[in-house]
């Protein structure tokens, strides 16, 4: 594995690949540890994910660093990303032992309850394009319900996937609790298959959801996916149109415009159609597309050169079935992985852009002219992650609330992911949640407990 800077195309480091008897090694250690390691007490695990939690903010800016240089995310937008990894080591340090708390049931039994109890060692895949923040909200609930984790990242960011292993190593968790596997994507089936790996949870595209999904489905082990998303940000005429437009630049530019839940499809009312357009495309115009590393650097390069052919063939695709051109569309010279922030009107449904993700800073612009046309556009895709509405009119509001397909419905305010609420999709965009209480039960047998009364009689408490 090569860790390529994309803002250069320099070679960083390379990596070995593991073997597969480093990879056996790895799962005989992980459900090793799993047997000691899912009876610790919540405190314990509570006082190891805290110390995780340390370790990041103490390293943000070592760690930001590394990040950027291996997948391109402006230096700030690489810190923010750590810092946040260590809030969600803390809110699961906190709240995991209440989520998991068992839950006493009134049934005719002498006593009933719910426990909720590890599964095994569970399989992460992760991808490159948030790397830390992407693997600690797996991480976090999922070492705190006493599980074990064995981490397949991205092949593009092999060093954060090792500093990741390396800050829970010096956080304190057992040997065995959390190994990153320096494998390929063809090798994730075999790992799955392992009777020693009991789940999977995939973050990435629609193509690899579907192909880890059919292992686990073949396996019969629980899965998490999410996958792609191609995002409606709705603007209606009762708006606030100027915070509506400055934050429509940052959720379709967040992250150099490479997130599954940035805002990628504006579909704005005819009323405020001219004046939404004009003040957002003036706002991608005035974004500084440069090194990630140098303050005042809005967007920097795309992760990889087939990123960059992939989102601007979709452009030009676009463009030559009559596609506006409001700002960007042309591929600039020079070294490193850039594209220009792009903005397309006239759009209709024979463009690739119209039915496919656009993972690049392309925004898609369209005019409806009725709530009805905007629901119908906004949920005419296969994808439905999350969803972003901007009315301060109620009624307007609860039809998106109630009608919009998605995982997330965001009023007023851009999507974005919150240790605090759980975070998914529908459709396309895959099944299961991370994060929030409904995260930490993804990876938990939920066992119900009943106990009879001695002498083998029942009666119910309610009597």
């Amino acid at each position: 594995m090569k860790s390529v800077n994309p803002a250069t195309g320099e070679t960083l480091a390379t990596y070995e690949d593991h073997t597969a008897e480093q990879v056996q090694a790895a799962i005989t250690a992980a459900h090793a540890a799993y047997a000691e390691y899912r009876r610790t007490s919540f405190e314990q695990r509570r006082a190891w994910m805290n110390a995780a939690a340390d370790v990041l903010e103490r390293r943000a800016g070592e760690l930001a660093l590394l990040a950027t240089r291996e997948m391109g995310k402006t230096l700030e937008a690489a810190r923010q990303e750590v810092l946040k990894c260590a809030s969600a080591c803390r809110y699961y340090a906190e709240h995991a032992a209440s989520f998991l708390a068992p839950e006493p049931v009134r049934t005719d039994a002498d006593e009933a309850y719910v426990t909720y109890q590890p599964l095994g060692v569970v399989l992460a895949v992760m991808p490159w394009n948030f790397p830390f923040w992407q693997a600690f909200r797996f991480i976090a609930p999922t070492l705190m319900a006493g599980n074990t984790g064995l981490l397949k990242h991205a092949s593009n960011v092999p060093g954060c996937a090792l500093a990741i292993e390396d800050v829970l190593r010096e956080a304190g968790f057992p040997a065995g609790v959390f190994t990153t596997l320096l494998i390929g994507s063809r090798e994730v089936e075999a790992v799955l298959k392992d009777p020693r790996v009991t789940a999977v949870s995939l973050t990435g595209s629609e193509g690899a959801g579907r192909a880890v999904s059919a292992t686990a489905g073949g396996e019969l082990k629980p899965a998490v996916m999410e996958l792609g998303g191609s995002d409606p940000f709705i603007v209606m005429p009762s708006a606030d149109l100027d915070l509506a437009a400055k934050t429509a630049v940052t959720a379709r530019t967040i992250n150099n415009g490479q997130s599954c839940i940035a805002a990628k499809r504006f579909i704005v009312h005819a009323d405020v159609y001219d004046a939404f357009t004009d003040a957002f495309v003036a706002g991608l115009r005035a974004l500084k597309v440069g090194n990630p590393e140098l303050d005042g650097t809005d967007v920097g390069p795309l992760a990889t050169p087939q990123i960059r052919e992939d989102i601007h063939t979709q452009v030009q695709d676009a463009v030559g079935k009559g596609a506006r051109v409001r700002v960007g569309g042309q591929v600039p010279q020079g070294p490193g992985n850039y594209y220009p922030v792009t903005a397309l009107d006239g759009l209709t449904p024979d463009m690739a852009v119209w039915r496919e993700e656009t993972f690049g800073p392309v925004a898609l612009i369209f005019r409806v002219h009725s709530l009805d046309e905007a629901v119908e556009l906004a949920n005419t895709t296969t994808f439905g992650l999350g969803s972003s509405a901007w009315t301060t009119d109620a009624a307007e509001r609860d039809r998106f609330v109630a009608d919009l397909e998605a995982g997330s419905v965001f009023i007023n305010s851009m999507v974005a992911s919150d240790p605090r609420l759980p975070f998914g999709g529908v459709k396309n965009s895959g099944f299961g949640r991370e994060l929030g209480r409904y995260g930490i039960l993804q990876f938990v047998n939920i066992k119900s407990v009943s106990i009879g009364a001695p002498g083998g009689a029942h009666h119910s408490k309610t009597e």
